[in-house]
């Protein structure tokens, strides 16, 4: 199917998601600023989720990577923090390109990731330029069912979560090793979400709770 007929469709059936397919992402960007920093790079891995048995797992085979391409490279700085050198911004691929690329990847599937509005932020800014519609897809932040699941925990920052479960990244700040450290984030939480959820609509319930948790300090 065509990207632009997938996104009609979608658009048409918001409210029909793959439940047991979900999609877990990082982003790569020219800083932090939503409205005028750049996307550099998308990084997406599948995670397959059971909800008969309640198991959930990492599909490695089914992952998504992509550089999307830049006139005007980031800065020094910039790219010692992730990697992503002048070169390889000018290689890569065209930005509408890519875009199509990563929505016919997501299909229906939900989209997880670490402090999700800035990813959602950052992908539906270029989505509406070379799509002209947002992702239809539903979102959840993975730090938010951090919070309802360890509420004792003193963790704001994935590197803090990471350092609680011992979690080992190979390069911090890459887009695909990041997302892989959140995949197994949420591997380990998976445990304490599973008893209280049987279905996407209920995990989404249960990560809404954070707003009335009071965390540590």
């Amino acid at each position: 199917m065509r990207w632009l007929e997938l996104l009609q469709s979608l658009l048409g059936r918001r409210a029909t998601i793959d439940e047991a397919r979900w999609v877990m992402l990082d982003v790569e960007t020219s800083g932090l600023d939503t409205q005028r920093d750049r996307l550099l790079a998308i990084a997406a891995i599948a995670v397959r989720v059971d909800w008969s048995s309640k198991t959930l797992s990492i599909d490695l085979g089914d992952s998504f990577e992509v550089v999307l391409r830049q006139d005007e490279t980031s800065s020094k700085d910039n790219i010692l923090l992730h990697g992503i050198g002048a070169q390889q911004q000018r290689d890569g691929m065209e930005p509408a390109q890519a875009l199509r690329a990563f929505a016919n990847f997501a299909g229906n599937s939900p989209l997880l990731a670490f402090h999700a509005a800035f990813d959602q932020a950052m992908i539906n800014r270029y989505a509406r330029v070379h799509l002209k519609a947002n992702l239809p897809n539903p979102w959840l932040d993975i730090d938010h069912l951090c919070a309802v699941t360890h509420e004792k925990v003193r963790a704001r920052a994935l590197d803090d979560w990471m350092s609680h479960f011992g979690i080992a990244c190979a390069v911090r700040h890459q887009a695909a090793a990041d997302t892989l450290a959140e995949c197994e984030l949420l591997q380990r939480i998976w445990p304490k979400l599973a008893p209280q959820c049987s279905s996407w609509r209920e995990l989404q319930g249960l990560a809404a709770q954070h707003r009335w948790l009071v965390r540590a300090a």
